[in-house]
């Protein structure tokens, strides 16, 4: 009996362990960001980064962008496979729309979220910040 105990409880340890490979992507615990020094935009979105350039936001977008955004889309915006390689993102208005769609609906693909909403939970001033770090990483394909 005591080695059908030990046999169900390492299914049962491999079971969640793996569990969290399955359900890893997309249940990010959202970070706050400070988002001091940047001007407020309300509560209306903005179609386009109304940071675009600003020093001060790219600054606050790279530690937002680490906290919230890294473990899928990778350290320093290279993407390790898991999620888009957002380095290739489009600059300006295209990009702008791309990402203002991603952080305000997610993405759920097959009935599984492989990003979830952020807006809401991080500021617009926060989410803009890190599409300004995004757009800063920016390489042509």
């Amino acid at each position: 009996m005591s080695r059908r105990l030990a046999f169900a409880g390492s299914v049962l340890a491999a079971l969640v362990v793996s569990s969290g490979a399955v359900f890893g992507h997309g249940d990010v615990q959202p970070q706050p960001v400070n988002t001091d020094g940047l001007p407020g935009l309300g509560d209306t979105w903005r179609d386009e980064n109304p940071y675009r350039g600003n020093e001060h936001a790219v600054k606050i977008g790279a530690s937002a962008y680490n906290q919230n955004c890294a473990r899928c889309h990778g350290l320093e915006v290279i993407s390790g496979g898991l999620a888009p390689d957002l380095r290739y993102l489009e600059k300006g208005k295209e990009g702008d729309e791309w990402f203002k769609e991603r952080v305000t609906h997610g993405a759920i693909v097959d009935g599984m979220t492989k990003m979830p909403v952020f807006a809401g939970v991080i500021s617009q001033e926060g989410l803009w910040a890190i599409r300004s770090y995004i757009e800063a990483q920016h390489v042509d394909n």
